[in-house]
């Protein structure tokens, strides 16, 4: 097992609830950490800030060991180099912008800062807000100043508790391009906790579940978002992501055409060039099946593909696991059409896919 990773063992007593882990988390990218209510997400960041001592545990981050009491090791949370972004933004209200994110510049000597204010106030967009005051900022732009004052700590994880729960819709989509920017443009690890598989769908790529204070399944976010034996592969949300590169633009009809391994996607036109990779999200809900091609349709994306897993839901529907030449799909379809098209383990059919978005 690499050594680059964060590596993280817990085990927790609160009266009658436990929690008992044993994480290995990538130190690149989006790690989510997923459950509902009570299954231990936030307990975890408090044991990875160290606000609260656990007797017993082990931290390290990329072999840098934060805690072992095994050898008497302990950093006290001041000295962690880490950055936390609660639900709520938690400014200094006396302060305006740029006190706030020289405070957290303060954090950290000179010649251990890796992430510059400028660079900071760029990617969150902030640099007209420099002057205020957090009670002229909306919902949205405080957030995004908790972002960017916890990347002015240069911190080497970044610790993030559902940032957008306190955020009606429109906020919360003000703000998910930045923190999809966050993901491209910088190298330090994101811990994200959220109960949204709308937004572990558009962030994650390593996902954990949780339930009961323990691990239920660890992996990369695009294998679990499909596993059939897993909670978010139902429901009305569930979807599968697909990774694609963009090779035709169509001026005319406002389209772009991206392959993948199952084939291609037409899509109506966005923010996206030729050439670049692109993370697109296929909700189950937006898969027809058919067992031929089909003409004279206003669906535009069909894609050979075999049943893997049927899976019986509630009022009637059913849970259908595809592969795409080795791309995850599901599709969410009427138990009367699966018995009405005999679908069953290895049936070969066509995915007609309704309509796609880019994620990122």
């Amino acid at each position: 097992m690499s050594d680059a990773q964060i590596r993280a063992r817990f085990d927790i007593r609160y009266g009658a609830f436990e929690l008992n882990v044993d994480l290995a988390i990538p130190v690149r990218g989006v790690t989510a950490l997923f459950g509902p209510s009570g299954s231990g997400k936030t307990t975890i960041l408090r044991a990875l800030t160290g606000i609260e001592r656990f007797k017993g545990a082990y931290l390290s981050v990329n072999q840098h060991v934060w805690q072992d009491d095994v050898q008497g090791i302990f950093l006290p949370t001041y000295k962690r180099p880490l950055g936390y972004v609660f639900q709520e933004a938690s400014l200094f209200a006396h302060l305006n912008v740029r006190g706030n994110l020289e405070f957290g510049m303060r954090r950290v000597p000179a010649a251990e800062r890796r992430v510059s204010l400028d660079q900071a106030v760029e990617l969150l967009d902030i640099a007209h807000l420099m002057d205020r005051k957090p009670d002229r900022l909306s919902g949205g732009e405080r957030q995004r100043v908790a972002i960017a004052r916890a990347l002015a700590t240069s911190p080497r994880l970044l610790l993030m508790d559902e940032p957008l729960a306190a955020l009606d819709p429109r906020r919360k989509e003000e703000i998910m391009p930045y923190l999809q920017r966050l993901h491209d443009e910088l190298e330090i690890p994101v811990i994200y906790v959220s109960h949204s598989p709308d937004e572990v769908a558009r962030l994650a790529d390593h996902l954990i579940l949780l339930e009961n204070g323990k691990v239920v399944a660890s992996g990369a976010a695009a294998d679990l978002l499909t596993r059939l034996d897993l909670p978010l592969a139902h429901g009305d949300a569930a979807s599968a992501l697909v990774t694609a590169t963009i090779v035709e633009q169509d001026e005319v009809f406002h389209l772009m055409r991206a392959e993948f391994s199952g084939g291609s996607l037409q899509l109506t036109q966005q923010h996206a060039r030729i050439g670049q990779t692109v993370r697109i999200r296929v909700q189950a809900r937006d898969v027809s099946l058919t067992l031929a091609p089909q003409q004279g349709t206003s669906v535009l994306n069909s894609v050979p593909a075999i049943v893997t897993d049927i899976l019986e839901e509630a009022t009637g529907q059913a849970m259908i696991g595809l592969d795409a030449n080795g791309t995850r799909l599901l599709s969410r379809i009427t138990r009367k059409s699966v018995a009405a098209m005999q679908l069953q383990i290895g049936s070969r059919v066509y995915a007609q896919i309704k309509g796609v978005a880019i994620l990122k």
